[in-house]
């Protein structure tokens, strides 16, 4: 079997999840909004999912709601809170995630927001400088991403909410890739994001926090279910799922980041020893600790794939959600890479548990580089 290599764009589900979740999915399937004993025993697990995820991001057990994933969690937290705060001004970036991109192109057409993408630099860095120019009056919310899901790049959200909160405005962070890795409380976020299949919960679950009282126009309506911020029979399973998998990914964190990063940080240089012109991308020590992204001038990216799983390495050219186009990455393109090269771009995202080294993965990536380049 192939060296699975594209954890960024999903993970297998954990053991303990499974087990974690099943009992919600065969004795205890109540809706957790009938009051009998059956609705009851799926509230009381609904209840301790949300206070296992509240602890883990920092805030009170009202303030999460669940989701069906990222996606959904970005669209209701951007459209909820801009709509929901009567200002109609959205700061982000142009390296974020399609969900928030899309979300921020739907607000500005049909409710009139205007969209300011806050400048980032070479290395996909947003400074809280560039961030305070971006500000103004009117602005409703500020939407970054805390770890680019492409390249890799891990930002100051600390500073950055800082910058926000000093002109009274909200920051949404989007924590799908960071989950798992980096710290997820004391950031001075008002929103955040996770999404379940990222961090060993099963795709169709994710997590939408919002602090407190913020003004927010729900994307469902219906019966009121999540406080009224998401209408629907809640997905107990789902729950309990992706708050086994949040708890367990932090309870590991700090010391499956120092080893993966390590690792990491041996497979990048082999491979730029290994292969001349290959070029890093992203900011090469604030990163992601599973995230080795690489650019090989003079060939083409999805053929290096090809070549490399032929070599029994599974890796991505970039974000799932944009897999076999042949566009270039819209996040490359916004650091300044040329389109050709943009093109050429091999994204190696690492599992936690990791504990091998990947210098035979290193060399596979040199032999498929030179294979395809020999090709003209």
């Amino acid at each position: 079997m192939s060296l699975y290599l594209d954890n960024a764009a999903t993970t297998p589900v954990r053991p303990e999840v499974l087990e974690a979740m099943a009992p919600y999915l065969t004795r205890y399937f109540g809706n957790p909004s009938s009051h009998h004993e059956v609705g009851e025993a799926a509230a009381s697990a609904l209840d301790d999912a949300r206070s296992r995820v509240a602890a883990v991001l920092g805030m009170r057990t009202g303030d999460v709601t669940f989701t069906s994933g990222g996606t959904e969690s970005n669209n209701a937290a951007i459209k909820g809170l801009v709509l929901g705060s009567g200002k109609r001004h959205l700061v982000t970036t142009a390296i974020e995630h399609e969900s928030v991109l899309a979300s921020a192109d739907y607000l500005s057409r049909l409710h009139g927001v205007a969209v300011t993408h806050a400048p980032i630099d070479a290395t996909g860095t947003l400074t809280p400088d560039a961030l305070a120019a971006s500000l103004r009056a009117g602005t409703a919310l500020v939407s970054v991403g805390y770890a680019n899901n492409e390249i890799g790049t891990v930002q100051d959200a600390a500073a950055l909410a800082a910058v926000a909160h000093e002109r009274g405005v909200p920051l949404h962070l989007d924590a799908v890739q960071a989950a798992g890795w980096l710290p997820l409380a004391g950031l001075g976020a008002d929103a955040v994001t996770v999404a379940g299949h990222k961090v060993g919960a099963p795709k169709g679950t994710g997590i939408l926090a919002v602090r407190g009282r913020l003004p927010f126009e729900p994307l469902l309506h219906g019966g009121g279910q999540e406080r009224g911020r998401r209408s629907g029979t809640p997905d107990v399973a789902g729950a309990v799922a992706i708050a086994t998998a949040l708890t367990l990914a932090e309870a590991e964190r700090a010391e499956e980041a120092a080893r993966v990063a390590g690792l990491r940080d041996a497979f990048v240089s082999r491979v730029l020893a290994l292969v001349p012109d290959a070029r890093v991308t992203g900011h090469p020590t604030r990163r992601l600790p599973g995230t080795a992204s690489f650019v090989f001038p003079g060939t083409n990216g999805e053929t290096v794939l090809l070549e490399l799983e032929r070599r029994g390495v599974v890796s991505s050219s970039g974000s799932a959600c944009a897999a076999g186009s042949n566009e270039a990455s819209h996040v490359l393109l916004a650091i300044g890479l040329e389109h050709d090269t943009a093109r050429t771009a091999v994204r190696f995202t690492l599992p936690h548990g990791l504990t091998a080294s990947l210098d035979p993965v290193a060399d596979a990536v040199a032999a498929a580089v030179t294979a395809v380049g020999s090709r003209g």
